[in-house]
């Protein structure tokens, strides 16, 4: 049974470490504009969308 909560402690810290990852490349990118070039399947011609965001992501509280 020690193992078993052992393991699940040291899976738990691993999620937690992989949260706090991606949280904070989120944040990197939410932070910069994003451009996202598309071509067009019927003409070729290439669209540029411009992706930014004005919204903070909260860490846990």
């Amino acid at each position: 049974m020690r193992q078993l909560a052992k393991r699940l402690d040291m899976l738990d810290a691993r999620l937690d470490n992989m949260d706090s990852i991606v949280t904070s490349l989120v944040e990197r990118v939410m932070g910069r504009p994003l451009v996202m070039e598309v071509s067009c399947p019927n003409c070729g011609q290439t669209i540029q969308v411009n992706i930014t965001s004005g919204v903070r992501l909260r860490g846990k509280e």
